[in-house]
């Protein structure tokens, strides 16, 4: 029988944000694109909390926009709350947070993604990808991806694949005793690419999420709830975002708690849970867990948060943040009516968990491209990773890559020293991870450098380099760069010296006297000070843009600890331009520990300095390879 045959560069295995990315990306760089989902009506979906960013994961966003990624644009467009999380602390983990209008987030992805140029969107589902055996320039066979084969039996050939599955892939919602074969929100779920995959040789793991029920907003008795409102001043995710198009009214969200009562019916009724009868298979994530986790983990709280928070403008729903739970539905009922607040409180949708098929992601290089299977590439929560926004950088990494494969280009590679996101990749390809991976502030060596607020200035040159920048938003970087270069040479070489006008100013900012000159930098690197409150007798100052002031600020204040990690970085990058050939059989090596020659033949490092990054990998064991690396390469060189 006759089947359709279609052909295009790159095919994109999914639409939710690691899809989206990946198939603009793509598109972008010029390359005929297809995007396949099981329902366009689910492409940018948020089937659960309805927010973009946070800690640790608005670092991701921005570095995300810095690129030339959309999400950041997109929540630009649709946010209707936006916080700056952690503003009293430091900047490093400065977040921005904002809360979504689903809806609406997702039609306007949308609309991007249909008039975008070389990207084609299609209903369907990809049941298995088409290989074929090739000999690399070592001798070596491996697998190529040429195409692959919908349910229907239709036949996409292309020269690479992007899987961006999210939590389709077998997924299957459970609530008490309730099992149901569906994917979240009840779209249906992808039941055939599994055994294709496993085919392929990939190994596959079976992860679990969940999320809320969500609530009938005129069921809940708001009076209760402590009122959480947005910042005065919303700042953008978008570094293209001006401002002041984006101040607006904002929707107010709610703090409420759980209590003893709350707690003694879940564990009246643990039995009946899922997660504990062993209903369920899937590994769950540690850092956020459901309600009955919470209670049954944390027997010293006697309440935990509770965050209402609007779904969108345009629906009574409300999400009933930190209460993820997988309770039958009588159970559920029975708890949320606890809290206060809530006590007449209507369901709209029940609170379920998710189990679904992943990868074990060390099978990635760090292009997050199969080692085994030339072009294909994959990207967010089919990786093990959580989150809306670890999604989105994967499947923007993935896309880029997929199309620089095709084009026969070296692939972008950000390391650890650079972006969060050389974070999330490299712990994702290099360390085992048995639960789905959240990113966070803490796990990054380098925070201090990897600002949110400087993610412009660190990746857009990258972003411009491959493409992905327009020159216009790139020669407005270097105009910024310049302003605070210009500025911070100007202000260390301003003095201040020690007269009465400047003393009787600096008691009346309760800031210690001037025994000899200093200059404007010195001054402002004191922590009661800074480049704003000096503008009285700093004559010589130009008006300067919000974001460069920022700036300014913050490389003299910060500028000790700053110097310190650049230092860190110098040796950090020193053990990853060491790069390890990918014929080594560590087996051979005498001095490294059976251990180390497990995990490192396993593995295959690229570098030493992922090789370090291996658990079960000593310093002792890495001395052992820099001493064999050197070796090899005198004889070699003879």
């Amino acid at each position: 029988m006759p089947v359709l045959e279609e052909n295009y560069d790159v095919l994109v295995v999914g639409a939710g944000h690691a899809g989206c990315e990946a198939a603009l990306a793509s598109a972008r760089l010029g390359l005929s694109t297809i995007m396949f989902t099981v329902s366009v009506d689910s492409i940018a979906l948020m089937p659960c909390n309805p927010n973009v960013g946070g800690s640790s994961k608005g670092h991701l966003v921005r570095e995300l926009d810095a690129l030339g990624g959309e999400m950041g644009k997109n929540i630009d467009k649709t946010f209707i709350q936006s916080k700056m999380l952690n503003a009293s602390k430091g900047p490093a983990v400065h977040s921005l947070r904002a809360q979504a209008d689903k809806q609406n987030y997702t039609r306007e992805m949308r609309r991007t993604l249909e008039n975008t140029d070389h990207l084609t969107i299609r209903q369907g589902e990809i049941a298995k990808l088409l290989t074929k055996e090739v000999t690399d320039p070592s001798g070596m066979v491996e697998k190529e991806i040429i195409g692959a084969v919908t349910y229907s039996g239709a036949i996409y050939h292309c020269k690479a694949v992007v899987l961006c599955t999210g939590t389709y892939l077998r997924a299957c919602c459970i609530y008490g005793d309730v099992k149901n074969p569906t994917g979240p929100n009840g779209l249906q779920a992808a039941n055939h690419l599994t055994d294709s995959l496993k085919e392929l040789g990939i190994t596959m793991y079976r992860f679990k999420t969940g999320t809320p029920a969500r609530a009938d907003k005129r069921s809940i008795d708001f009076s209760k709830m402590e009122e959480q409102f947005g910042d005065k001043r919303v700042v953008p995710f978008s570094f293209t975002t001006d401002p002041d198009s984006i101040q607006k009214e904002q929707e107010s969200c709610w703090l409420t708690y759980t209590n003893e009562e709350t707690h003694k019916i879940i564990r009246d009724n643990i039995d009946r849970s899922p997660l504990y009868s062993g209903m369920i298979e899937g590994v769950g994530p540690r850092y956020c867990p459901s309600i009955e986790d919470k209670v049954m983990r944390f027997k010293d709280r006697d309440r935990h948060q509770v965050f209402i928070e609007p779904e969108g403008l345009y629906t009574n729903e409300m999400y009933l943040g930190g209460m993820s739970s997988s309770l039958p539905e009588d159970v559920q009922y029975a708890m949320y009516r606890t809290v206060p607040g809530l006590e007449n409180v209507k369901i709209v949708r029940n609170a379920y968990a998710i189990e679904y098929d992943c990868i074990d992601a060390r099978q990635l290089k760090q292009s997050l491209e199969f080692k085994k299977i030339r072009g294909l590439f994959s990207g967010g929560q089919f990786n093990g990773s959580s989150g809306y926004e670890e999604a989105a950088v994967q499947g923007f990494v993935a896309g880029v890559n997929a199309a620089r494969e095709v084009l026969g280009l070296s692939p972008m590679i950000l390391d650890r020293s650079q972006a969060y996101i050389g974070v999330l990749i490299d712990d994702l390809v290099t360390k085992e991870n048995k639960e789905p991976y959240r990113m966070m502030t803490s796990r990054s060596e380098y925070r201090l450098l990897l600002r949110q607020d400087n993610a412009d200035l660190r990746l857009t040159p990258i972003g411009y380099e491959y493409g992905l920048i327009d020159e216009e938003r790139y020669q407005k970087l270097l105009k910024k760069k310049k302003m605070i270069e210009d500025e911070l040479e100007r202000l260390k070489n301003t003095p201040v010296g020690a007269n009465n006008k400047v003393q009787e100013w600096l008691a009346s900012m309760n800031s210690s006297p001037l025994h000899t000159g200093s200059n404007l930098a010195e001054l402002i690197r004191r922590p009661e000070l800074s480049y704003e409150k000096l503008k009285s007798f700093d004559l010589e100052r130009k008006p300067l843009p919000e974001d460069v002031i920022f700036q300014i600020n913050i490389e003299i204040k910060y500028e000790g600890y700053i110097d310190r990690q650049k230092k860190q970085v110098e040796h950090f990058k020193k053990l990853e331009k060491r790069l390890i050939p990918d014929s080594i059989n560590y087996e051979e090596i005498s001095g490294l520990r059976i251990e180390a020659k497990q995990k490192l033949q396993a593995a295959r490092p690229a570098s030493l300095g992922q090789a370090s990054r291996l658990s079960g990998v000593s310093p002792a064991d890495i001395s052992v390879l820099i001493i064999y690396l050197s070796e090899r390469n005198r004889n070699h060189s003879k």
